[in-house]
């Protein structure tokens, strides 16, 4: 039976859904008082992603991913194009390998995410084509400060942009022959850009510009006056350098890419070892959209439409603060790596709650690599039923959720790892509270001592007056007034059901009794709430 006995969420779930007269629009980033939404087929798209190893998405290697992408109810994969892939040789381009990523993709429902893989991958050129990694006279690398060869290219060789930049702007001309429909809805420029092992270039070249006056789009940007890059930023001033010219160039690549196809373009960011100590550039990628220098990437690629973190540590403090750096009203939020560690699933909660466009675990398919960090050998359906789980419950959701979380509607937890931290979490509503709780035991009682291991999550969304959708895993949701000397809090009526594909809430059964009680008690399973909310007079 269709029916939505809560007021106007019904309606709203309709109106949330992409009409077919968008069907042709470009896929787009959408931002309004400080939030952001991704528009697909003219409407608030979330991507439920998982992106595939690094060297996956060869044809012959497409078989290992399928079942994964299945297995984890994903509605977008993340896949890389290497510059040796499409150009192995000079001016002859090869697309086969995108070709059969779009055909499989559409098999499959899914949309695409390329990853452009060139002149840095994790900050290494090592997918670059050998006509350009081992010519070293036309695409020279950076210099240490004694004159020799560093790995990396450097980002002041114009003979590099400009071929980095036709092999990307191929790749757009070809998708916007072979992709008028938009399977691929975003693009990745460069992977984990920047340096380890040196803070800049001091190639002749790098030189000269470091000496000469700061750009006046990042004195703007930083608020400082006229000067030099040591003079305005002391410590940092190689780093701020670095991540300034890294960022031009990279701002270069998708201006000639967005020039054929303009889908939204973003650049993935290695992070620092915390996101609240200060660290030596020389230590991490310097010069990569780091959170440390977000601002420096704002101001010197007006290209890409936002920068994200990958975010490889368990630490619920530190996750929480690493999102806080690129959670902003000028950038969208998007993590386009995490780990696919267990512990990491429940983060998935906390982006959502923040109105994230999309998440996405590393290292997604069968194709058996070496263990290391931050992926596994063993990464089978057993391994991955948590952040499985998790898209599972979104499944029917994205859309709405999507259209929530533009308005500025939607809250999340995910629970702390430190026995010592409180395990529980209020947030603020407005006129309510809800308190979000996890490890409270039988029927919900007792004080919150934290799950078994840290796998708990909740999301709420406002999506009417006094209405909300929560769900959650393996945790607590209750509810208050936030001013409870002006009225008493009832639970007017909480049904249980799902919405279908075309966004009908589909009603189940009402919750009382035990299952209201003790709060609101998510489990492992499916479980998808509307909560009507009422008040009586204190006397």
């Amino acid at each position: 039976m269709v029916r939505c006995g809560l007021g106007v969420a019904g309606a709203l779930a309709l109106s949330a859904l992409p009409a077919m007269a968008g069907a042709d629009e470009l896929p787009r980033i959408a931002t309004k008082d400080g939030r952001h939404a991704l528009m697909v087929d003219g409407a608030p798209f979330l991507m439920l992603g998982a992106q595939i190893n690094n060297s996956s998405s060869w044809p012959a290697a497409m078989p290992g991913v399928w079942p994964a992408m299945e297995a984890m109810h994903v509605n977008t994969v993340e896949a890389p194009i290497g510059w040796e892939q499409i150009e192995p040789e000079e001016g002859k381009f090869d697309f086969s390998a995108v070709d059969t990523l779009l055909e499989e993709a559409r098999a499959h429902d899914v949309r695409l995410v390329l990853l452009w893989f060139a002149t840095w991958k994790n900050t290494n050129p090592q997918y670059a084509p050998a006509w350009v990694k081992l010519d070293n006279a036309r695409f020279p690398r950076m210099r240490r400060a004694d004159g020799s060869f560093h790995y990396a290219l450097s980002p002041f060789a114009k003979s590099t942009l400009e071929a980095d930049s036709r092999a990307f702007a191929a790749l757009m001309e070809h998708l916007r022959k072979a992709d008028p429909q938009n399977t691929v809805i975003m693009v990745q420029v460069q992977n984990e850009p920047g340096t380890y092992g040196l803070a800049r270039d001091h190639s002749p070249e790098a030189e000269k510009a470091f000496a000469a006056p700061v750009p006046e789009a990042l004195r703007r940007k930083t608020g400082k006056g006229k000067g030099t890059w040591q003079e305005l930023y002391g410590r940092d001033a190689e780093l701020y350098f670095h991540s300034w010219h890294v960022a031009r160039y990279i701002d270069a690549v998708a201006a000639a890419g967005k020039a054929v196809k303009p889908l939204p373009m973003y650049a993935n960011a290695a992070l620092t070892g915390n996101p609240f100590d200060w660290q030596d550039p020389n230590t991490y990628a310097s010069g990569g959209p780091a959170n440390t220098v977000v601002d420096v990437y704002k101001a010197a690629a007006p290209h890409l439409d936002l920068v994200g973190p990958d975010i490889y540590t368990t630490k619920h403090k530190d996750y929480l603060g690493f999102l806080d750096k690129y959670d902003r009203p000028e950038n969208a939020l998007f993590v386009p790596e995490t780990g696919h560690a267990k512990e990491y699933a429940r983060f998935f909660f906390e982006a959502m709650g923040r109105g994230a466009i999309g998440w996405s675990p590393f290292g997604i398919d069968r194709l058996r690599y070496l263990p290391s960090f931050p992926v596994t050998s063993k990464l089978n359906d057993e391994a991955l039923t948590p952040f499985s789980a998790n898209y599972a419950l979104f499944k029917g959701l994205d859309r709405l959720w999507a259209k929530w979380a533009f308005a500025g509607k939607t809250w999340g937890a995910a629970e702390p790892e430190d026995p010592a931290d409180e395990h529980r979490e209020v947030l603020d509503l407005g006129r309510y509270k809800a308190e979000v709780s996890f490890g409270r035991g039988d029927w919900g009682m007792g004080e919150a001592k934290g799950n078994d291991w840290p796998k708990g999550g909740a999301v709420l969304a406002e999506i009417a007056p006094d209405e909300y959708l929560v769900t959650g895993r393996f945790a607590r949701v209750t509810f208050e007034m936030a001013d409870p000397s002006r009225a008493n809090l009832i639970l007017d009526r909480v049904e249980q059901g799902h919405y279908d594909a075309a966004g009908n809430w589909i009603f189940e059964r009402v919750w009382n009794g035990d299952q209201v009680d003790w709060g609101l008690n998510f489990t492992a399973a499916n479980q998808i709430l509307h909560v009507k909310l009422a008040s009586y007079p204190i006397r």
